[in-house]
């Protein structure tokens, strides 16, 4: 079976769930190409499209929010948004590159590729089977527009809120969010963080600012610091933002105790060591804490999808959170410190984990791809 994972840099979620998909396919054995929509157009598109998104959602969050609120407001599947008609302007293009690779199937886990297929779709071209696959607790605006064959949602919980707006339910599978095997294994926490150079009897509090470095995280890092007396360790992941990365690790250079990284292929390996994780509520970051049932602390989410998927995870008990930076390093150390607090929130996380959404979405396209050949 070959496969095209169409995605784009707006934000890293949407790529880390793509490879893990792609993981999953080439275990499989099967042949992948993994694309950004808009590198079809130039690379300087896509990256343009990523920084766009990244430069508005960081530094004007509320803007940000406005628009989401007003996606959310226009949305409807009887009509067609901005949206899906510049998405359409990339449909002659990916068009040709589908003519020239004979795929069996797209998946997506990002909505703009949808939108290009479904415009190609409805002009008449042909396209093979499309799998679209949602990186957020929550049905984002403009999903409803779309014309894929199948979407994989993250929980059956949403199954409502998907066939509210008018997609069929029969096209909706629950299978959750795609992450890389690494976060799929179980470690021993101690040995995880002596093997990553770290006390293994010391509490370790992992503080993530998401793939581009998000939020006020040297406020966040100095006021955990100043509280923990007992030689805790804080890791801080900084993703790409080296302006971050540098501020912080001046910030801490006097402070054994405290580690700053950039961008790592190691993130499975300081969640398995970690007590506790302060992360903001990004879909994928959040699911692979929950696959590897680690206690969370939600920090200030970017104005819209994130709140929602804060609020999937506090309701159902999976993560705890909190308006203000003190409150929130608060409620960490609790979980630290109150047995029953965390086995609690962690037994809530197992039973809405779901084994293994990446090799589920491999089986389920395999079939797919197999019954539509033989008809």
């Amino acid at each position: 079976m070959k496969v095209l994972i169409l995605s784009s840099a707006t934000g890293g979620g949407h790529n880390a769930a793509g490879a893990a998909i792609e993981e999953a396919l080439r275990n499989k054995g099967h042949e992948v190409d993994f694309l950004d929509m808009f590198s079809l157009s130039s690379e300087r598109t896509a990256r343009l499209v990523g920084q766009a998104y990244v430069k508005l959602a960081s530094r004007l969050p509320k803007a940000f929010g406005l628009l989401y609120k007003v996606g959310s407001a226009i949305s409807s599947p009887r009509h067609k948004s901005p949206v899906y008609l510049a998405n359409g302007l990339m449909a002659r293009k990916l068009n040709r590159h589908l003519l020239e690779h004979a795929y069996d199937a797209v998946i997506m886990p990002h909505l703009f590729p949808a939108e290009t297929l479904t415009y190609m779709k409805r002009h008449h071209m042909k396209i093979p089977l499309t799998v679209a696959v949602s990186t957020d607790y929550t049905c984002i605006p403009f999903w409803e527009e779309t014309d894929c064959d199948y979407y994989v949602i993250p929980h059956e919980d949403l199954l409502s809120e998907y066939t509210d707006k008018g997609i069929p339910r029969e096209k909706l599978l629950p299978l959750g969010i795609p992450v890389k095997a690494a976060f799929l294994e179980r470690r021993e926490r101690t040995a995880a963080k002596e093997a990553l150079l770290l006390p293994g009897d010391k509490p370790m509090y992992l503080v993530m600012s998401g793939s581009m470095g998000f939020g006020k995280i040297h406020l966040f890092a100095y006021e955990l610091a100043r509280r923990l007396k007992h030689g805790e360790q804080i890791v801080i992941i900084c993703g790409s933002n080296t302006k971050l990365r540098n501020t912080l690790q001046a910030q801490f250079s006097h402070n054994p105790n405290v580690h700053v990284t950039g961008y790592t292929d190691r993130v499975a390996d300081y969640m398995a060591a970690c007590d506790v994780i302060y992360t903001k509520p990004g879909g994928l970051t959040t699911t692979e804490a929950l696959q590897m049932n680690v206690p969370i602390v939600h920090t200030a989410p970017i104005p819209g999808c994130e709140t929602r998927n804060r609020e999937f995870f506090t309701a159902r008990g999976m993560s705890i959170a909190a308006q203000h930076i003190r409150s929130q390093i608060r409620q960490g150390m609790l979980l630290v410190e109150n047995e029953a607090v965390r086995l609690g929130m962690q037994s809530a996380q197992r039973g809405h984990t779901p084994k293994n959404p990446a090799e589920a979405i491999c089986g389920f396209v395999t079939e797919a791809v197999m019954k539509r050949s033989s008809l």
